[in-house]
């Protein structure tokens, strides 16, 4: 199978703008991301990139916990990279990125994102700092994104 990255590749760690930061998610943020999502599932199963319904849904914390363990695990063998977004001003978590390798075509990263109800004026915003980020730093041959309006 074809590696999702090169292994000289260097992964970025964050990408801080004016209205968020990205940092790799990790089991660290499970209360704040557990917080974030339970609190808009409704808001996040009418985001782009979530239509088939199979997440959000119900999970207690501790499972909340073992996912993002995965996605860290995940992160760390380089076969997928999941963001947590943060607010710049307080650290709470208002989002997540997920990047992995398109399940046909490992050169293609397919990318979905989501923000809490309350911050849903930065899902364009996010959206459009993510295809650039994605176009400029990372090595992907293409990349599949549910485009915003």
């Amino acid at each position: 199978m074809a590696e999702f990255v090169p292994p000289d590749f260097d992964v970025p760690l964050e990408l801080a703008t004016a209205e968020f930061v990205l940092e790799p998610l990790g089991p660290e943020h499970n209360e704040r991301d557990y917080d974030a999502w339970t609190s808009s599932m409704e808001h996040i199963a009418e985001t782009p990139g979530f239509p088939w319904g199979s997440w959000p849904h119900e999970m207690t914390l501790d499972a909340n916990r073992h996912d993002l363990e995965a996605h860290a695990d995940d992160f760390r063998r380089r076969k997928g990279f999941t963001y947590t977004v943060l607010d710049p001003a307080d650290g709470d978590v208002i989002g997540c990125i997920y990047i992995y390798p398109l399940r046909d075509n490992p050169e293609t990263a397919t990318v979905r994102s989501w923000v809490r109800k309350s911050h849903a004026d930065l899902d364009v915003p996010l959206w459009h700092a993510l295809a650039e980020w994605l176009e400029s730093d990372w090595p992907f041959a293409a990349v599949e994104f549910p485009a915003r309006g």
